[in-house]
């Protein structure tokens, strides 16, 4: 990607065999492919500007304790007393300086600048480093852990929002944490990221991200997100130490965290990379299927990314196993296949950039076709049309549960609104 952050103008590189658009099949399946990709560009314009960005924009500021909202409820009403998460914030900053980036309008540059200086002046350790992983209602320290993942999410922020506004404090913040997270997380003797530490960077018994994680000292999760902002970090930032583990990174997930000729990733692994879990999840291999080709394309190596290409479509392909009846993605299963499970809103955005940058690979019509087929299911299904943005769960049967925060920890706009920016740029 170009250093001027612009999103429109970061364009797809053709490395890794992509052909012309809908290539595959003929006239009538080039045909079919420019119509679904036109469908997909409108739908992501009516859902940035209609949708998506009205709600993070006009519901979540907190104007009583400066900052942003802890959680909003699947109503609309927020939550009073919910604590405040690194990882929303993060992605609040991100969401808002991608969107600038995309349109210039400075209403998306005073929410950067109100996440920029949350962050850093309430999430931020002046003490140990690093960035909390809660604070409370008013922004005192609530859960200081250091999750790797989350100090990932920051980089990630940061970067995006220095191309939106060139001020060098914010680099140089985002560069300040990436050594730290080089000199506290990696694991030297077997390669890789640990999971967790303390707020001085001890040993932690808990590392799980969430209750529902499995307490390993790896998880494919956080290799993945540490990725995503190191691959945003080098195109603003073109050091050869970072464009080396970049590199390290994708042998990572070549290597260990898919395998030779796997169409799924492992989850999670003890220190020496044995793995502890026979579970796949559909959304983070899709996921992690246009990332991987994004991170490949950075370092500007022809021969990385036509390596990379390969096991993106790989990915593609074993996601492809996940899509149910409905056309929506099932977000994991047992590891014995099966797609009759609940559906979350991420898995279905980040299906749609996947099965679109698999299509520009390979030129298979068959993925712009799952790609609409998700985008489908996302509108017939996932969109909320009274209370506005998406719903966070589904059943197996593609009907909303109850319960579940439509902005909160994990409900954020950074998935849906990302997914949106990335068809425009496809597109």
């Amino acid at each position: 990607m170009d250093n001027s952050g612009n999103v429109s103008g970061r364009k797809r590189s053709t490395a890794g065999g992509s052909r012309d658009k809908g290539s595959a099949g003929g006239s009538g399946g080039k045909l079919q492919a420019e119509k679904a990709a036109g469908d997909l560009s409108a739908f992501a314009l009516a859902e940035l500007e209609n949708n998506l960005l009205p709600f993070w924009s006009r519901k979540m500021a907190d104007m009583v304790n400066g900052g942003f909202l802890g959680a909003v409820n699947q109503e609309g009403d927020p939550l009073p007393g919910a604590p405040k998460g690194l990882i929303l914030n993060a992605r609040l900053l991100w969401t808002f300086a991608a969107v600038y980036n995309h349109d210039k309008c400075y209403d998306y540059m005073g929410l950067a600048l109100r996440a920029w200086d949350y962050i850093t002046t309430r999430f931020a350790d002046a003490s140990c480093g690093g960035y909390f992983w809660t604070v409370d209602e008013s922004g005192n320290p609530l859960d200081t852990k250091k999750q790797t993942y989350a100090q990932a999410f920051v980089v990630y922020a940061f970067s995006e929002y220095y191309r939106a506004c060139g001020r060098q404090e914010v680099l140089d913040a985002a560069i300040r944490l990436y050594r730290l997270i080089e000199e506290k997380c990696a694991e030297g003797m077997h390669g890789g990221y640990l999971e967790a530490f303390s707020r001085s960077w001890g040993e932690i018994a808990d590392s799980r991200l969430s209750e529902k994680d499995m307490n390993e000292r790896k998880t494919m999760n956080t290799h993945l997100h540490v990725l995503e902002a190191y691959t945003s970090l080098l195109g603003v930032w073109n050091d050869e130490g970072l464009k080396e583990r970049l590199k390290e990174l994708i042998k990572v997930f070549d290597e260990k965290i898919v395998g030779p000729g796997s169409l799924h990733q492992k989850l999670f692994f003890n220190e020496q990379w044995e793995c502890r879990s026979e579970m796949i999840s559909y959304g983070h291999d899709i996921e992690a299927s246009w990332l991987l080709y994004e991170a490949a394309q950075a370092p500007g190596e022809k021969d990385l990314a036509d390596r990379t290409a390969e096991l993106s479509l790989r990915l593609a392909h074993g996601a492809a196993e996940g899509v149910n009846r409905f056309g929506g993605l099932t977000h994991e299963s047992d590891g014995k296949g099966g797609t009759d499970g609940e559906m979350e809103w991420w898995a279905q955005a980040e299906a749609v950039v996947g099965f679109l940058n698999a299509w520009r690979l390979s030129g298979e019509v068959r993925f712009i076709d799952l790609a609409t087929g998700v985008k489908k299911f996302i509108e017939n299904n996932f969109v909320d049309r009274k209370g506005g943005e998406w719903f966070y769960r589904l059943d197996a049967e593609g009907q909303p549960l109850p319960g579940f925060d439509k902005a909160g920890f994990w409900k954020c706009p950074y998935h849906n609104v990302r997914m949106c920016l990335e068809i425009l740029r496809f597109v």
